[in-house]
């Protein structure tokens, strides 16, 4: 199961639409969840707005939160959508043999046999997450709960008994050019990767969200094996896998 967790506190204003890139991610079987982050000011109706339609076109749920309710948030859709797509294989599974997936229906028995067989499926099952987080001028003061609240998610995911594995991204990037995300490490189950988060970010006022999302749905699908272009971008940091450091970036070129 693959997810994608877009963190951030306003509107796209560089490059393809983030919607387009949120369907885009659903078609390859990844859920977009977005997590609007404010403080005591307002996100913005066009801000919102945004929120919600990346999320339906991505599959996932949107929410609006303060700092402090940022961690509880994000291990709530974890779980969440973990829960719901075991209930639709789930429910696949009881069309094909019995022409319906109403658990309800089903006889007390063989209901609790299934609701069991979902809460192992849903404990059990191989689980990736990737976090994008916004890195713009804006989100400066919030960057501390972002931080918490990734830390609080790996334990989460630690406790589960299958595989978890977390990425994490920001964007734009900072490194000179026309970087649109930044790789801070790639699939871990590793907490030490967690001290090197965000590592002298260059705090920017553009916030290409659809590209972004894009770069980070190729590298969630499996399809950016290779996350850089040798010719165009210089190497960036990232976690190639579990306990390997190598010296990558994510791709500079984007669909407009």
């Amino acid at each position: 199961m693959k997810q994608i967790i877009l963190i951030t506190d306003g509107c796209s204003n560089v490059g393809m639409s983030p919607v387009i890139a949120a369907a885009h991610a659903q078609s390859e079987g990844i859920v977009v969840h977005v997590i609007g982050i404010t403080d005591d000011g307002e996100l913005g109706v066009l801000g919102a707005e945004e929120i919600q339609e990346i999320a339906a076109a991505g599959g996932g749920i949107s929410r609006i939160v303060k700092p402090a309710q940022l961690s509880q948030t994000v291990q709530m859709l974890t779980r969440k959508t973990v829960a719901q797509t075991v209930r639709q294989a789930v429910g696949q599974e009881l069309r094909s043999i019995l022409g319906h997936d109403r658990i309800e229906a089903l006889p007390p028995q063989e209901r609790s046999e299934v609701v069991r067989v979902i809460d192992d499926w849903a404990e059990k099952a191989e689980l990736r997450v990737a976090l994008l987080i916004d890195a713009s001028a804006s989100m400066k003061p919030k960057l501390q709960a972002v931080k918490e609240s990734i830390h609080d998610l790996q334990l989460s995911l630690q406790a589960r008994t299958g595989e978890s594995l977390l990425s994490v991204f920001h964007f734009p990037g900072n490194i000179s050019g026309d970087l649109e995300v930044e790789m801070d490490f790639g699939w871990t189950d590793n907490l030490a990767n967690l001290n090197r988060l965000f590592y002298k970010l260059n705090m920017k006022g553009t916030t290409p969200t659809g590209p972004a999302l894009m770069k980070v749905v190729q590298f969630v699908a499996g399809d950016a094996d290779d996350t850089r272009e040798a010719s165009k971008l210089p190497a960036a940091s990232a976690q190639a896998g579990r306990g390997r450091t190598r010296e990558e970036g994510i791709w500079s070129d984007y669909i407009v």
